[in-house]
C-alpha cells in the first residue's frame, strides 16, 4: 500500500505549482456562482394585471376601473387583481351610456371573467423574464416554482452520477467536460421559444454546475499539501463562488432581460475550458487506481514547476489492477453510512435558510455578502479546531437564531432579517466546513462518489424548497420553527461523526475514520493501525538508532489500544 503523503513530502506546500493550480480551480467556480441563483432574477415575478385591448373603446374612467381591487394578504390592503378583470362586454355597454363607475354603476354588481387577452406587466424592474414571456402567472403560476425544482432534479441526477465517473475515469475530464456543458446549455437557454424547452435545457444547466463544482473541489484536494488543502477547501473554493454570486444581482440590475443576462452568465464558464493545459490529472487518484508511472510523471512535472529535484524512485510499489469500488461499496461500509445520513441534513439546510425572510434583492445581495466572514471563520475552525465540534456548535447556533426569529414582533422588521442574517452566517459557515470535512473522511477510492452521493440525497430539499415557503400561507412562522428545530438537532447528531482533525488524507477504504464506540476488524485495519503507530513513534525519534526497536515493539501491542483519534 502507497502511502501517498509521505512519498510526495518533498514537495512544497505552496510552491508555483500549487499557487496556479489553486487560483485556476477557484477561478472555475466562479461561473458556478453567477449561474447558481440566477433563476431569483430570470423566473422573477413582477407586479401584472390583466391587459385591457387598446383598441376597446373605453372611456378613461371605465378603462381605469377594469381591474377589480382585492385585499393583500400580507399587508391587508386593497389592491388591484392579478388575475381578473371586470367583464369587458359589461364595461363597453356601460361606456357607450356615458354612465360613470362607482357612481352610476355599483362595481360589486360587474361580473367578472380571467384575463383571456393576457396579462400587461410592470417594466420598471425587468424588461423581461420568463415569467412575463411565457405568461407564467395565474392558473400557470405552479410552473414558476416547478422551473427551479427541474433544476435541482439536474443536479440530483448528476450528483449521482458524474461523482462515480469522476471515480471511475478521473476527475480533470469530468471537471472540464460538464463545464463546457454547463455554459452551452446556459448559452442554448437564450434561444428557448417555450417554457417547457427552457426547463428541459435548465435540467441540463443544473447537472453541469453540480458536476463541475464537486470536481473541481475533489480535484484540488488530491492536488494540494495539507495547508494549502485546508485553505483551498474552506475559503478558496468558498470565497470565488461567493466572488460569483455577489457579482450576479450587479449582471441583473445591467442587464434587464433574462435573455441578456444568461448570455453574459454562460460567458465565464468558456473562458474557463483552457485551464485544461495547465490542471493535470489527481495523481492521488492515480495511485488509488494503480496507475502508478502516470502518478509520478506528473509529480515529476509538479517537481520541475517547482524547481526541486525528485527522487529516483517516488512511489515503490509496482503497478497493479486495482478493485473498482462504486456506490454499493460505499453504502456497504458501517463507518461511512451514518456520515452520509447526517451529511444529508446539511446540505438541505444551507439552501432553505436563505429564502426564509425578506425582500429578494436585497437577501440576494445580503445573503452573499454574509457568507464572506462565514468562509473565512470555517477555514480557522477547520484549521485550529475540532471538526465535528465546529460543525454542531454552528448548526446549533443557526437552529436557535432561527427559532428566535418567529419571536420577533412584525414591526421590527430590520432585527428579524439581522437575526435571519446571522442564522445564514452560521449555517453557511457549516455548509463549507462540511465540504471540507466529508472530503477527509472518504478514501480517494470513493471520494468524489461520496461527496456526490451526499449531495445527491441533500437535493431532495432543494426540490422541495420553492414549495417551502409556501408553509408561510398557514402560518407565518411555521418555516422558522421547522427549519430551526432541524438544524440544532442535525447540530447534536453531528456529535457522532468521528474526527478527521489533524489526520492525513485516507486513500483506502481500511484507513477510514471509525465512529464512536465502533470497533474496526480485520487483518486490513490491523495493519494499518500498526505502520499508523510505527509512523508515529518514528516522528518522535527520527535521529536516533532507537527507532527500530520501538518499531520492534509496537507489533506485540494489541491494536485495538491504538487510537489517534
Amino acid at each position: 500500500m502507497i502511502d501517498y503523503e509521505s512519498a510526495t513530502s518533498f514537495l512544497d506546500e505552496w510552491g508555483t505549482f500549487q499557487q496556479q493550480v489553486f487560483f485556476l480551480l477557484c477561478l472555475s467556480v466562479v461561473p458556478n456562482g453567477l449561474a447558481g441563483f440566477a433563476i431569483v432574477f430570470v423566473g422573477d415575478t413582477p407586479a401584472h394585471r390583466c391587459l385591457i385591448p387598446a383598441h376597446i373603446n373605453l372611456t378613461a374612467a371605465w378603462r381605469n376601473s377594469s381591474i377589480p381591487l382585492e385585499e393583500d394578504g400580507s399587508s391587508g390592503t386593497m389592491v388591484p387583481s392579478q388575475c381578473f378583470r371586470y367583464k369587458i362586454d359589461e364595461l363597453l355597454r356601460f361606456s357607450e351610456r356615458g354612465l360613470m363607475p362607482g357612481i352610476d354603476v355599483n362595481l360589486s354588481d360587474v361580473s367578472r371573467e380571467s384575463c383571456l387577452d393576457g396579462w400587461e406587466y410592470d417594466r420598471s424592474v425587468y424588461t423581461a423574464t420568463i415569467t412575463t414571456e411565457f405568461d407564467l402567472v395565474c392558473e400557470n403560476s405552479w410552473k414558476n416554482p416547478l422551473t427551479s425544482s427541474v433544476y435541482f432534479c439536474g443536479i440530483l441526477v448528476a450528483s449521482f452520477l458524474s461523482g462515480q465517473i469522476s471515480d471511475r475515469y478521473g476527475r480533470k475530464i469530468v471537471l472540464f467536460v460538464t463545464l463546457a456543458v454547463h455554459s452551452l446549455f446556459i448559452f442554448l437557454q437564450v434561444f428557448a421559444n417555450s417554457w417547457a424547452v427552457f426547463c428541459a435545457l435548465h435540467f441540463v444547466v443544473g447537472m453541469g454546475q453540480i458536476s463541475n463544482y464537486v470536481s473541481a473541489f475533489v480535484l484540488g484536494t488530491e492536488l494540494l499539501g495539507p495547508r494549502a488543502r485546508t485553505i483551498f477547501s474552506t475559503i478558496g473554493v468558498n470565497l470565488f463562488f461567493d466572488v460569483g454570486y455577489m457579482l450576479l444581482p450587479l449582471c441583473a440590475y445591467l442587464l434587464r432581460d433574462w435573455r441578456k443576462l444568461l448570455l453574459c452568465l454562460s460567458l465565464p464558464g468558456f473562458l474557463c475550458l483552457p485551464f485544461w493545459w495547465f490542471i493535470p490529472e489527481s495523481p492521488r487518484w492515480l495511485v488509488s487506481q494503480g496507475r502508478v508511472k502516470e502518478a509520478e510523471a506528473i509529480v515529476r512535472d509538479i517537481a520541475k514547476r517547482n524547481k526541486i529535484h525528485p527522487p529516483a524512485v517516488i512511489f515503490h510499489s509496482s503497478e497493479e489492477r486495482k478493485k473498482r469500488l462504486n456506490i454499493c461499496d460505499l453504502l456497504r461500509s458501517r463507518n461511512i453510512l451514518p456520515a452520509v445520513l447526517l451529511t444529508i441534513a446539511y446540505f438541505v439546510l444551507s439552501l432553505n435558510t436563505a429564502n426564509l425572510y425578506g425582500d429578494v434583492y436585497f437577501n440576494c445581495f445580503l445573503s452573499a455578502l454574509v457568507e464572506l466572514p462565514a468562509y473565512i471563520l470555517s477555514w480557522v475552525l477547520f484549521r485550529w479546531c475540532s471538526s465535528r465540534l465546529s460543525v454542531s456548535s454552528s448548526l446549533i447556533a443557526c437552529g436557535v437564531l432561527l427559532l428566535f426569529v418567529q419571536l420577533i414582533p412584525a414591526n421590527l422588521v430590520l432585527l428579524a432579517i439581522t437575526l435571519e442574517m446571522m442564522g445564514k452566517f452560521a449555517v453557511s459557515t457549516a455548509y463549507a466546513f462540511v465540504y471540507a470535512y466529508t472530503a477527509e473522511l472518504y478514501p480517494t477510492v470513493l471520494r468524489n462518489t461520496a461527496i456526490g452521493a451526499c449531495s445527491t440525497a441533500s437535493r431532495i430539499g432543494s426540490i422541495i424548497a420553492p414549495y417551502f415557503i409556501y408553509l408561510r400561507r398557514y402560518w407565518t412562522s411555521l418555516p422558522y420553527i421547522l427549519m430551526g428545530s432541524l438544524t440544532a438537532v442535525t447540530g447534536l447528531l453531528s456529535l457522532l461523526l468521528p474526527e478527521s482533525f489533524g489526520r492525513p488524507l485516507p486513500d483506502t477504504m481500511a484507513q477510514m475514520q471509525h465512529f464512536p464506540g465502533d470497533k474496526m476488524k480485520g487483518k486490513e485495519e490491523e495493519q494499518f493501525l500498526l505502520l499508523e503507530f510505527q509512523h508515529q513513534i518514528g516522528l518522535f525519534d527520527t535521529c536516533s538508532g532507537s527507532r527500530s526497536f520501538l518499531t520492534i515493539v509496537a507489533k506485540f501491542i494489541p491494536h485495538q489500544w491504538i487510537n489517534f483519534n
